[in-house]
């Protein structure tokens, strides 16, 4: 059977347009086709046409339940994975409060000082500074090089942002964008988009609008402008993507076709994020398969080396060859050699 998606999107677009009168309108444009541009009506026999539009519309009435019925199922599916990210994303953030919360009963307690005890001490400290008075003096200029030392490199790392980099938004805690009508999250493997709906009703998923394609996202609410509708600025896996409502929000998880990098924007309009700024969590290496976990792993060393100033994996491999070449090679003159 013929791929329909282009067919179908046409007439969906078609069917939510209000000034075409919705479904109505669609069919009628339909009809008008065929009687404008063909001879469906005029060229068979008297009646067939009409037994033509029975039949299709007997076989489709008949399948309608069933493809209202695996929706449903999609649906239910979408929604139980969706509750079980969140219950996965709230028993690990309880775990941390409860870490925390540990942490904090196990700090040392501060034992309050009679006044004897207090003056003692005084005593105790100040005889120690009037012994070292030097040591006291090159202790606080060390403090004050260290602190003048810290903001000197914090002030180099704003300054040598590169011109490429310049004007880009800081990602946000899920290492997104937050703009002004949506939000995204990601990960190396999946993106999830936050689309609040400013509308006086509730909301409900028959009146949204939301059409997932590889490269393409649009959202919105039915017979409004929509909020989103461009260009993804990659390709997603269509298979597993899915979309729900929470509250009076759109909340769409979409998994990426290449997990090799971040997102710096969801679709080509919107502004882009400083990627080069994002803190991926060393936990999250954990869902990634073997092969891609140790390349991960690889382009993360590679990078933090080049942000010191160290070779890279690759410049280390290369180096250790030409060290065993000139172990088993002593007559020869390396002094000048080079790896490039």
């Amino acid at each position: 059977m013929p791929d329909n998606e282009v067919i179908y999107n046409t007439l969906a677009s078609l069917a939510q347009n209000p000034d075409l009168g919705g479904v109505h309108g669609m069919l009628d444009c339909v009809f008008g086709f065929l009687a404008e541009r063909t001879d469906f009506f005029s060229g068979g026999n008297p009646g067939e046409a009409k037994k033509i539009v029975d039949a299709a519309y007997e076989k489709w009435a008949k399948k309608s339940a069933s493809i209202a019925a695996e929706k449903e199922k999609e649906k239910e599916k979408a929604e139980e994975k969706l509750k079980a990210r969140l219950a996965a994303q709230k028993q690990k953030e309880e775990a941390e409060i409860k870490a925390n919360k540990a942490s904090k009963e196990d700090e040392p307690k501060i034992q309050e000082l009679t006044d004897e005890q207090a003056e003692e001490l005084q005593k105790k400290l100040d005889a120690e500074k009037a012994e070292a008075p030097g040591e006291a003096s090159s202790s606080s200029s060390s403090s004050s090089k260290t602190s003048e030392g810290a903001k000197k490199d914090e002030d180099k790392d704003e300054d040598e942002e590169s011109e490429e980099d310049k004007g880009k938004l800081k990602p946000n805690s899920g290492n997104g964008g937050d703009y002004e009508n949506y939000s995204f999250t990601q990960t190396l493997s999946e993106l999830d988009v936050r689309v609040p709906l400013k509308v006086d009703f509730k909301v409900r998923a028959r009146d949204c609008a939301v059409d997932i394609q590889k490269k393409r996202l649009k959202v919105g609410i039915k017979g409004k402008e929509p909020v989103i509708d461009g260009e993804l600025h990659k390709e997603v896996k269509l298979e597993e993507c899915m979309w729900n409502i929470e509250g009076q929000a759109i909340v769409l998880t979409m998994e990426k076709v290449d997990k090799m990098s971040w997102w710096s924007q969801v679709v080509t309009s919107d502004p882009h994020i400083n990627t080069k700024k994002v803190e991926p969590e060393n936990s999250k290496l954990s869902d990634l398969d073997g092969e891609t976990r140790a390349m991960v792993e690889k382009m993360m060393y590679d990078q933090r080396q080049k942000e010191m100033g160290l070779p890279t994996s690759e410049d280390q491999k290369k180096n250790d060859i030409l060290q065993k070449f000139m172990a088993q090679h002593p007559e020869m003159d390396f002094s000048k050699a080079k790896i490039s």
